[in-house]
């Protein structure tokens, strides 16, 4: 293996103390509800962060599939914006000092970029390191979004896992470093928030409150979120009103309720996604009771996007 180091560039000017938290979320695979492309742009817009290393996107980055993107003014092209992978220390809402690792996931050489991570993890003496990801789920949008919790740090297990199956599922490059940092025995937390799976295409303002109270719960450190979460009641109210002008959608959701709070009580049910006979609810079935719904919020011209 080519030397890891060489992945990445540091920045000469930025001092970085020793016993920080990381915190890192990187977009690519999967992304339900758009959860870690939220908190990754919204910590990145609203905190205070100075840049300590990027990543070469020529190494790692498949730009066919992930095409940059250029601005294109009446006859010239007046931007150019490439994909942007790195570390930034940053701090949070009390001016407490972290590391934030964001941006795409690599396409490429994922043992060489967990090296890298794992060697910046040692050089710069991280105390702990978090990561926050979301898949969907047939759970409904009424109750809390629930989580998963793996790593090492049992105390966060123990608090907040909520579903823990023995399952095999793809990959992503966070769950390389995490297995190494687990085998290593350095304090790793990582977080799978289950997103309701007919608003996993959706762009979920609750999802992004929920990895950042998750990473919160984690590290200690403190973000602001009253925008994310006045997004979040709007968008439930939208979501609410539809449900409550369908029938059918109204009998789902309420299908989907009664099984996560079976499961919550912890009766029988092998997990809260799967009914009496074990069969998971059809994602179709809701996904397309709320196709007006999405067609009116898309079509909203008028109105800011939701968590944007």
């Amino acid at each position: 293996m080519r030397d890891p180091r060489s992945l990445y560039e540091l920045n000469p000017d930025v001092t970085v103390p020793r016993g920080l938290p990381l915190v890192a979320g990187l977009t690519g695979f999967a992304d339900a509800g758009a959860a870690v492309a939220q908190v990754t742009e919204y910590l990145r817009s609203t905190l205070e962060r100075t840049e300590v290393a990027h990543f070469d996107a020529d190494e790692l980055l498949d730009y066919r599939a992930r095409r940059p993107i250029i601005l294109f003014d009446g006859d010239h092209l007046a931007d150019y914006r490439p994909a942007r992978l790195s570390l930034d220390l940053a701090k949070d809402e009390l001016g407490r000092s972290f590391l934030l690792l964001t941006g795409y996931e690599p396409d490429f050489q994922w043992e060489r970029f967990g090296a890298a991570v794992l060697g910046l993890i040692e050089d710069l003496g991280v105390a702990s390191t978090t990561w926050v990801n979301a898949i969907p789920m047939p759970v409904p949008h009424t109750r809390p979004i629930s989580l998963t919790v793996s790593g090492n740090r049992s105390e966060l297990i123990e608090a907040m896992s909520v579903w823990r199956p023995t399952t095999e599922a793809p990959a992503n490059a966070l769950h390389l470093v995490e297995y190494r940092l687990h085998e290593a025995g350095d304090p790793i937390a990582g977080f799978v928030l289950l997103i309701p799976h007919y608003l996993s295409d959706t762009e979920y303002p609750a999802a992004a409150v929920a990895a950042l109270e998750a990473i919160s719960a984690a590290t200690g450190l403190i973000f602001p979120t009253d925008v994310l979460r006045e997004q979040g009641r709007d968008f439930a109210a939208r979501i609410d009103e539809q449900v409550a002008e369908n029938g059918d959608l109204a009998k789902l959701v309420h299908t989907l309720e009664e099984r996560h709070d079976s499961y919550m009580e912890g009766t029988v049910l092998r997990s809260p996604l799967t009914d009496e006979d074990g069969e998971v609810p059809s994602a179709d079935e809701i996904a397309a009771e709320l196709e007006k719904f999405l067609a009116f919020r898309r079509g909203r011209d008028d109105e800011p996007p939701l968590g944007g």
